[in-house]
């Protein structure tokens, strides 16, 4: 199906089963521990052996010697597989850095081998008797230190000047001119990263924990240099991604080497500590931000730069993209700048760009409102748009942040928000309240979908779309079942395996919107086949309660599968509608905080999200993500940071012990407003996302409420103790 032209009336309009709160079908499998991950096919694979990683001890340079006959030698071991032994490798377009290193080393912890033995215990014990010599190199690993020397953006990632933005900076009334830091984050998802690998012949089963099957499918085939007809990916459970298991990683490729070496099924997990140097991060920023208005607030002028890290095959941390878009002004600059660092791959992490690059803007925003004189509220609200600023002639399709923010204001109670800060206490406590606008764009891509009608009535849907705890399964059903005119519990969704419909994937926000629009279109060519057998006319049959009614009939839908079932596939296509329209989604977050006047401890008391993200297909699983959102965002406020070691090249504080992440204790009372957003240029389903936008604009947000607590102006996160004390006595 091809989609180039605004969606008109659709069955999707009904809102019978989509739209609605339904319990997340998947639930009872989570929360019995009857769900299978990636590391618990226990019944497939009863002979499994077990494979640990032997690690680099280096950031850059290369292997001298490795004597794996230690190893060898010890109980249970079946080989060690290395870069040498391991057959030609290629690298998947998505990977930055080899993932099986040797004898080149690319960054620390890089995997250099995999031991296989009969038990995890034995794997990991022999591992620690792998002797490697390295030869150490010289590496780039502090950011700071590099960026002086990064001067032209990267090929892909042009410079955008529109006006002439150095003309009315120099004559703006009111400047603002900062530099803002971000630091490197770590995803930390629950499940780590764990693969099993099955070969039968030529033919490997991979069940792995992926965000994107095809993604890891066509790489781990181009590393394999394989057939990817010989390959199957299955995922259908995932314990969180963020954009972390985006990507093929070690343990996938690695369990099949294992398997592949000793001829039986083989189980990789990386060990929490491994994660965050092994596998991706989100990079961390130097963001230089100039803002100029008249005296009434009005931007004439805006400019913001960014400098990221990464190994050299890396992308930079795109955090300008909200920038280009959010705020009106007729004179703009936005640019990239990558640095060459030898730390481990850096990468996409939850609504990468916009988080770290409204992390900046937003507290930005905030100091110019302050300076000049204009309520936060209403300095963002005067410098709206409707249109892409650089092309005004490309409007937004939908844009509603005047909305959120008015919405928001008076739900939070903003009007009794003290301008000045540091004037409101309670006991000890400082009391603030901040703000920020949130910005996510709205992304799509094609996705696919099998459907099938039973002769029990029962619709299988079938794509390889994937559920990372975001509630894939039951929006997906709901689709089905809205299209169809059937319950809830007539629909079974099957997902995350390559041998179905290749989908767009989890990631990006593009997930809910694009794959339940594959759904659709299946959905619409299977509505057409049963109608033509029953004699209806598809355009005008209604399909409702198990039937199919027009022209004064009802037939049970049971009739048209009397002689076998019916199935469709189809897949949504996109045209030029997102050249034509900007389509993004928005949000407005409010937090009150309390800062101690003596410690400087920061405890967020309440917060709230109003967003503007197309339909919401389910909002009670849409809350859930957006509350998820609001936690992390806590956490890359106030305390998360990967500590890089500048001397040796590697990220120190790798494990949950020492990346403090907010726990519930650090929770308080969130709420989320849904607006009316139905959005029919951008799919079929009329939907956009929400997962990532809930995290866009909440740190700045918690760092405008400190500001707001206790006057000390904070640019780099995270936002810690020692941050404020030095500042706190005078405001005391």
């Amino acid at each position: 199906m091809k989609f180039e032209k605004p969606a008109g009336t659709n069955p999707v309009d009904r809102m019978h089963v989509v739209g609605q709160p339904h319990d997340r079908i998947d639930g009872p499998k989570k929360t019995t521990g009857t769900a299978p991950y990636a590391y618990e096919w226990h019944d497939i694979a009863p002979d499994v052996a077990y494979g640990y990683i032997v690690d680099a001890a280096i950031a850059k340079g290369r292997i001298i010697s490795m004597n794996t006959q230690p190893a060898l030698n010890a109980p249970g071991v079946f080989a060690v597989v290395t870069a040498e032994n391991a057959g030609p490798l290629g690298k998947g377009e998505r990977n930055a850095a080899s993932l099986l290193g040797g004898p080149d080393i690319e960054h620390y912890q890089q995997a250099v081998a995999l031991v296989v033995a009969e038990t995890f215990e034995q794997a990991r014990a022999a591992a620690s008797l792998v002797q490697v010599e390295y030869q150490r190199e010289p590496g780039a690993y502090d950011l700071a230190k590099e960026k002086p020397s990064v001067t032209t953006p990267p090929e892909d990632q042009p410079d955008q000047d529109v006006g002439d933005f150095a003309t009315a900076w120099a004559t703006a009334a009111v400047k603002l001119d900062a530099i803002y830091t971000t630091p490197d984050q770590s995803h930390m998802a629950m499940e780590p990263h764990a693969s099993m690998a099955v070969w039968e012949g030529d033919k490997l089963t991979l069940w792995t924990s992926n965000q994107m099957i095809n993604w890891a499918h066509t790489d781990l085939a181009e590393t394999l240099n394989i057939p990817q007809e010989n390959i199957r990916v299955i995922s259908p459970y995932i314990g969180g991604g963020f954009g972390g298991k985006l990507f093929l990683r070690s343990d996938a490729l690695l369990a099949a080497l294992g398997a592949r070496a000793v001829k039986r099924p083989v189980k990789v997990m990386l060990p929490r500590p491994l994660i965050p140097n092994n596998t991706t991060h989100r990079p961390a920023t130097i963001q230089h931000i100039r803002i100029g208005t008249d005296r009434d607030g009005k931007i004439s002028a805006i400019a913001h730069d960014s400098w990221s890290g990464n190994l050299p095959d890396g992308t930079p941390e795109t955090a300008v993209n909200q920038t280009r878009f959010l705020y009106a002004g007729a004179h703009r600059h936005t640019g990239l700048r990558l640095a060459r660092l030898d730390l481990p791959e850096g990468n996409a992490m939850r609504a990468p760009g916009e988080t770290p690059g409204l992390m900046a803007l937003e507290i930005a925003i905030d100091e110019m409102a302050t300076k000049a004189g204009v309520d936060p509220v209403e300095f963002r609200i005067l410098n709206d748009t409707q249109v892409d600023p650089a092309n005004p002639d490309r409007p937004f399709s939908r844009r509603q942040l005047i909305a959120c923010l008015r919405t928001g204001a008076e739900r939070f109670g903003w009007q009794q928000r003290h301008a000045t800060p540091g004037e409101v206490r309670e006991g000890n406590w400082l009391i603030g309240m901040g703000m920020a606008a949130g910005f996510r764009d709205n992304l799509v891509a094609p996705s696919g979908a099998r459907v099938a009608l039973d002769a029990s009535g029962t619709l299988t849907v079938e794509t390889d779309m994937t559920d990372i705890g975001t509630g894939s399964y039951t929006i997906i059903a709901q689709t089905a079942a809205e299209m169809l005119g059937l319950p809830l519990e007539s629909v079974d969704v099957r997902l995350g395996d390559s041998a179905f419909p290749i989908s767009a994937g989890s990631g990006g926000q593009w997930g809910a919107n694009t794959s339940t629009a594959g759904v659709y279109a299946a959905c619409v060519k299977l509505r057409e086949s049963i109608a033509k057998k029953l004699g209806f006319n598809p355009e005008t049959a209604v399909f409702e309660a198990g039937e199919i009614c027009g022209d004064g009939r009802r037939v049970s839908l049971r009739e048209a599968t009397a002689d076998g079932a019916l199935s469709a596939e189809d897949k949504i296509e996109f045209g030029d509608l997102a050249e034509k329209y900007q389509q993004s989604t928005f949000a407005g977050h409010f937090v009150e905080v309390g800062v101690d006047a003596a410690t400087g401890e920061i405890r967020v008391r309440r917060m709230l999200a109003v967003c503007a993200a197309g339909r919401i297909l389910n909002p009670k699983t849409a809350r859930s993500q957006v509350i998820g959102a609001m936690t992390m965002g806590i956490g890359a406020a106030l305390m998360e940071e990967l500590a890089v070691d500048t001397r040796q090249g590697y990220f120190v504080n790798h494990d949950l012990a020492a990346y403090e992440v907010p726990v519930h204790a650090d929770i308080p009372e969130q709420e989320v407003i849904f607006l009316d957003d139905t959005d029919p240029i951008s799919s079929p389903m009329k939907a956009k996302g929400v997962g990532e936008l809930g995290l866009c604009g909440v740190s700045a947000a918690i760092d405008n409420a400190v500001y707001n607590a206790t006057g000390v102006r904070v640019r780099d996160y995270p936002v810690r103790l020692d941050s404020l004390l030095s500042e706190l006595p005078d405001v005391v």
